[in-house]
């Protein structure tokens, strides 16, 4: 399971870096032969549940090595969300309202408890989605099947 767990957050980084890179915006001549280039349309999400939008914060050195709800120790540089709604071990899309970057995240914590926000991220993710100075930013969280992220097709869909 941690091997499985690794492997796909080692995907993710690779299409979170294309997804956020100015290159593969709409309009560019990047090549659609680059399997780590995505667009919204190739994020293949769940239709068990409806997209969630809210304010998300960002959690880190305070927690480090401190068990998660799911077992685990929290890891602040690993792509990890805590949710007070989704089940542990669901993979989120998490994508930042205010400039577009998006990141998949696996649920292993409860939270947040503070305020109305609908997910506390790790310090990586919050990086990863710029909003770690902010603390804050509007989010859009998306349920993901974890067989379609690894499959050929998401890594592999040609751009718009």
């Amino acid at each position: 399971m941690k091997l499985t767990s690794t492997i796909l957050t080692l995907l993710l980084s690779v299409g979170l870096a294309s997804a956020s890179d100015p290159s593969t915006a709409k309009g560019s001549q990047a090549s659609a032969k680059n399997p780590t280039q995505h667009t919204e349309k190739t994020a293949q999400k769940s239709n068990k549940r409806p997209a969630q939008v809210g304010a998300a914060s960002w959690y880190g050195k305070g927690f480090q090595g401190r068990p998660t709800a799911s077992g685990e120790p929290y890891d602040m540089y690993q792509y990890t969300a805590a949710s007070k709604s989704l089940p542990l071990g669901t993979w989120v899309k998490v994508t930042n309202l205010r400039n577009g970057k998006w990141l998949i995240v696996k649920v292993n914590d409860r939270g947040p408890y503070v305020g109305n926000r609908i997910m506390d991220v790790s310090y990586s993710a919050a990086k990863m989605l710029d909003f770690k100075a902010q603390g804050l930013a509007k989010v859009k969280l998306e349920v993901v099947e974890p067989e379609l992220m690894a499959s050929d097709a998401y890594l592999a869909s040609p751009l718009d």
